[in-house]
């Protein structure tokens, strides 16, 4: 029974974390007649930047923060960005880095190794010294796809007078491979190059973003998914302290998103390999460095990454116990989750699932324990088999694993909990399956943060006015710790009653039912179906 739950739960999340398919905004066009705007200019540790004006905003994009990890670089730490001479264009942005799951990009042949690149966004008439609070953004993607570039800052930016940042990192195999014939030559021992890529990004934005008008000394992390996962990586690594002042975690529940141990990571990276055409120890490096990349992205069809691993130099210990324990970089905290996220992931599995095939399928992930699933949910209390199982899979994972971590850091630090419950929202586009309700799935939120366009459909004007609200809270909290503004309803921090403020079109406001909502109660107990943690 166990093993069958293991298995349901490793699927669904793995699929939870391969959504993160996004599309960014286009700049807003110069009207023909109107003079040329002068383009903003910045000098880095690197060199000089010209930028471009979009709307009320500056865009400065594919800036590297990283050497390309090509050649012998492939498989190593990243190494500094090399300096240039004269004025570089910063007006387009990077490839993809190679992906390797197929579900996410516009154009899928946008890729490439050399792909170590971020995006910053700003205020129009940001200055050197303006101090501006810093949103750092963390694509998700399960590890294996996505890009930074999908997420644009602009409206961001314009709006909340802070300055926005979205990275690049390696992904899949190039980015997570844990094979000690690879990492036993980088100091801290570790194979999670797209987690060293994200903590080099941010020294870059620590060391840089003050020419852009941001402020090094508040610098919020902000990631959802994988991304989220990523920042709970980065909460407990040694090698991130001092980089930054808050957090944001949406839709990634630390005690959810369990990392896999070095041994494991390394049983994994040797499977690979001989998937790959790399078996022999004794040329394993070299053959993997030299490998077509299209090799590598076939072989992990079979052998998906697992993401970073713990038990190194770079993350000593797996992230939510560490977090438990009190041995973590302390900030403030902003977590959340959508209010049906499972909804997307049964959409794009299970769209027809019948009374019979859901009574089935309970009764072979919680054996002796599925009475009481069905019990709590019966079909007959919901739409629809999908909808049953939905709910099923978002109150065990997400929903009160979200609760359950922000408990975690509520006993430490200020904490302040959110649910998105938007029952229009758009879904994203392609992934709609006629006839279903879609509302509020995994990446719902993402519309109302990003200039994104891979929604189905716009915002409405009273679904703006909500976007518009969330951007101003996420900033508020960039900047102050405290995600209040002006004139709305007041956050109050998860404390004894574990508030949690719900974000709805026309009628955000608070609430203390969320357990009973989800029946956190229920799946919290020990001798309850969800008495083991997940992995991704």
């Amino acid at each position: 029974m166990q093993r069958s739950r293991s298995s349901l739960a490793s699927a669904v999340l793995a699929l939870a974390l391969a959504i993160a398919a996004l599309c960014a905004q286009p700049a807003t066009a110069t009207p023909a007649q109107a003079a040329p705007l002068p383009r903003p200019v910045v000098t880095t540790g690197q060199g000089r930047l010209a930028g471009q004006v979009a709307g009320q905003a500056d865009e400065f994009l594919g800036v590297p923060y990283a050497a390309p990890p090509v050649g012998s670089l492939r498989f190593s730490p990243p190494e500094r960005p090399a300096r240039w001479s004269g004025t570089r264009d910063a007006v387009r942005q990077a490839p993809a880095c190679l992906q390797f799951s197929p579900f996410g990009l516009r154009d899928p042949d946008n890729v490439s190794e050399d792909c170590l690149y971020l995006d910053v966004y700003r205020p129009r008439h940001a200055h050197p010294g303006d101090r501006l609070p810093v949103l750092f953004w963390i694509h998700g993607g399960g590890y294996s796809q996505g890009t930074g570039t999908q997420f644009g800052g602009r409206t961001m930016a314009e709006l909340t007078g802070s300055v926005v940042v979205s990275i690049n990192y390696r992904l899949g195999q190039a980015g997570y491979l844990a094979l000690p014939e690879l990492s036993r030559d980088n100091t801290p021992r570790s194979g999670s190059y797209g987690l060293m890529d994200q903590i080099a990004a941010l020294h870059w934005t620590r060391a840089n973003i003050s020419a852009f008008g941001g402020d090094p000394a508040d610098i919020a992390l902000w990631g959802q998914s994988a991304g989220s996962a990523s920042i709970c990586a980065m909460l407990t690594s040694p090698q991130t302290t001092g980089l930054f002042s808050r957090a944001i975690l949406q839709s990634g529940p630390c005690d959810m998103l369990r990392a896999p141990s070095a041994a494991e990571a390394a049983e994994e990276a040797r499977a690979f390999a001989d998937a790959a055409g790399c078996p022999d120890p004794g040329t394993r490096a070299a053959c993997l460095r030299s490998a077509p990349a299209t090799g590598l992205i076939a072989a992990a069809r079979t052998h998906p990454t697992s993401g970073p691993a713990f038990g190194d130099g770079l993350l000593p210990a797996q992230p939510s116990e560490a977090i438990a324990s009190g041995r973590w970089n302390k900030v403030p905290i902003l977590i959340g989750s959508t209010r049906a996220e499972s909804r997307l992931f049964v959409a794009l599995t299970q769209p027809q699932l019948t009374a019979q095939e859901y009574t089935e399928q309970i009764d072979a992930t919680y054996g002796p324990a599925a009475q009481q699933v069905l019990a709590r949910y019966p079909v007959a209390a919901h739409p629809s088999p999908y909808d049953a199982l939905s709910a099923v899979l978002t109150d065990s994972t997400f929903a009160c694993h979200t609760l359950s971590t922000a408990r975690t850091f509520a006993g430490q630090v200020p904490t302040y909990v959110y649910e998105f419950d938007d029952p229009h929202s758009p879904t994203l586009f392609g992934a709609q399956v006629p006839g279903l309700d879609m509302a509020n799935a995994h990446s719902a939120e993402l519309a109302y943060l990003h200039d994104f366009t891979m929604a189905d459909r716009p915002l409405t004007a009273v679904q703006t006015t909500l976007a518009d609200d969330m951007k101003r809270r996420w900033a508020a909290f960039a900047r102050t710790g405290v995600p209040d503004v002006v004139g709305e309803t007041r956050w109050p921090p998860a404390r004894a009653r574990h508030t949690v403020l719900t974000l709805t079109p026309g009628h955000t406001h608070t609430s203390t039912a969320f357990a009973t909502d989800h029946q956190c109660g229920f799946w919290a107990d020990p001798a309850s179906p969800d008495d083991g943690k997940r992995r991704t």
